[in-house]
């Protein structure tokens, strides 16, 4: 059966009411694969990556299996962190809206037990719990698993990295032998197989394809940059896009919390997630984030699966993941509930034999990005400053404040468009910055950039079409930067710095593009000036001699 619609799936009405309500008209893979077959009730073994859809895989079952006449504990699920099992028991709460009758309970260490001991005691069908304190319920006989008729493993692998290995075997032996078991996993490690053979029965195995790994509806942009200007391209990203929230992810914990001091400097709402953090202070951020307190969070890896929101409009890997099945769980906080993503991955040098291997790895390619220019960050500000504008001029009264600028016009003989442009100043800002101009191509590897040099020394190469190739007889020797070439042909010629193109820099000297127009007022204005105290010549580059 070809399941294109959640209409097509042998569900209740009730179901695909909350279903439809959540907005989803489709099942992802996971889900038109995996719930007619749990709803067999046979078990079943789902390989799937986080952000594919899986926890509405399992809840959707779970919901239809439950006998709402019957207070006992019917089901449980366990989670590897206490932020999945939040994210999971909400979710199955908004799937089993109009399922009457029907009460899930999510128990974790760090939540007062006697509050879950009195939750329990008053009837609960569904415990989405860590293995831990579902077996503290256990050992206390608050939690009886007699009645127990189905068992999520959710994210298996995760749970087994973390040691549960013999929480999950005991939790699994204290339930009956009769119950339909359910694995829900990234990976199939040796483990798994083995606790698959041992508790689950003649199991199907429904496999996502890697193919089917990334969200179709993100938009995968890389850009080349050094560590020094990443700081610098990320906040002009963020102003050029505003996006409403995003994650920015790092490597380290001590690399979030840096990060984060930066933004903050800046005047960003911004704040991190890493797993040094004291459960409440996870929560306090979460918090937070979903209600917009912050609007950049910066996590790591391990932190990151707790984060469930479906607003998240961007993704930054400010530092590439060093495994490519993170990239998949990173890119997936973005893009969800039908909505459309961006990520943006920065890289450079070595990075980007990495990023190759994680576009194999999804079969997808990312998308080279410029660096957003002063006047790309500019002309986003003054567009949004003149839109706020005209909806005050729409929506005021602004005759008090029109005589205001009558009269200071009359009395110090301004002019109005005077006093307009002294106010976008006051409100805008008129921050000096350099553009960020990356030295080299990370693309080239250093045999590649040898044999480019040693031609290069004898003709230069081609330049780009309308622009014109110069030599300057200074380089890396004399520790020459490309924002000083910038800045001596901006100073010299009065040529704005953003209509420099590609800057190559050597050891003793340096390749650089200026627009054809511009290429004669630049020879003209730097000869025989001064580079960092070194007296240059500069030519064509198609004048050198072999």
């Amino acid at each position: 059966m070809n399941i294109i619609k959640f209409e097509d799936l042998p569900i209740s009405d009730e179901i695909k009411r909350s279903v439809a309500e959540l907005g989803f008209e489709e099942p992802s893979p996971i889900q038109s694969q995996s719930i007619p077959v749990i709803l067999t009730g046979k078990d079943v073994i789902g390989q799937a990556q986080t952000g594919t859809g899986k926890t509405a895989a399992f809840s959707i079952p779970v919901l239809e299996m439950v006998d709402p006449n019957n207070k006992n504990v019917q089901a449980v699920v366990l989670c590897p962190t206490r932020e999945l099992a939040i994210q999971v028991s909400s979710e199955m709460r908004k799937l089993g809206k109009y399922k009457s009758g029907i009460k899930t309970l999510p128990v974790y260490g760090g939540q007062p037990i006697d509050r879950q001991i009195k939750s329990l005691k008053s009837g609960v069908q569904v415990v989405i719990g860590t293995p831990g304190r579902v077996i503290d319920h256990i050992n206390r006989r608050t939690l009886k698993m007699d009645e127990v008729k189905m068992l999520v493993l959710d994210e298996a692998d995760e749970m087994l990295d973390m040691g549960f290995r013999e929480d999950i075997e005991l939790i699994l032996e204290q339930t009956p032998s009769e119950r339909q078991t359910t694995f829900f996993s990234a990976t199939m490690s040796k483990e798994i197989l083995e606790l698959t053979k041992k508790y689950q029965d003649d199991p199907q195995l429904i496999k996502i394809v890697r193919k089917e790994l990334t969200v179709p509806n993100i938009k995968q942009y890389y850009i080349e940059t050094r560590r020094a200007n990443k700081l610098e391209v990320l906040c002009r990203l963020i102003d050029v896009y505003n996006p409403k929230l995003s994650v920015v992810f790092c490597n380290t914990k001590r690399g979030s919390d840096e990060l984060v001091s930066e933004l903050q400097a800046r005047g960003y709402f911004a704040d991190a997630l890493h797993g040094d953090l004291k459960q409440t202070q996870r929560d306090i951020v979460m918090d937070k984030f979903r209600q917009g307190t912050i609007d950049i969070l910066v996590a790591t890896d391990v932190a990151a699966r707790g984060i469930d929101v479906d607003d998240v409009e961007m993704v930054f890997n400010y530092d590439l993941p060093q495994d490519e099945e993170y990239y998949v769980h990173r890119i997936g906080r973005t893009g969800r509930a039908g909505r459309e993503g961006i990520s943006f991955s920065f890289v450079f040098g070595k990075e980007i034999r990495k990023m190759k291997d994680i576009e194999r790895y999804t079969k997808c390619k990312l998308v080279r990005h410029n660096i957003p220019t002063i006047a790309d960050v500019e002309e986003k500000k003054v567009t949004a400053f003149f839109k706020e504008v005209k909806d005050v001029i729409k929506d005021s009264n602004l005759s008090k404040q029109t005589q205001w600028i009558e009269n200071l016009c009359e009395e110090e003989g301004l002019e109005a468009i005077e006093v307009a442009a002294a106010l976008v100043k006051i409100a805008l800002g008129d921050e000096e910055k350099q553009e960020i101009v990356e030295e080299t191509s990370s693309y080239k590897e250093e045999s590649g950039r040898r044999r480019r040099d040693r031609g290069d020394r004898k003709r230069g190469k081609n330049a780009e079409a309308g622009m014109v190739r110069l030599f300057i007889n200074v380089g890396k020797n004399q520790r020459i930067q490309a924002k000083d070439i910038v800045g001596a042909i901006a100073g010299e010629a009065g040529i704005p710095g953003k209509l420099v193109g590609t800057i190559d820099i050597y050891d003793k000297y340096t390749f650089v593009e200026v627009p054809k127009e511009n290429a004669k007022k630049v020879l003209d204005k730097m000869k025989n000036i001064k580079i960092k105290g070194n007296k240059i010549n500069i030519e064509k580059a198609n004048q050198r001699r072999k």
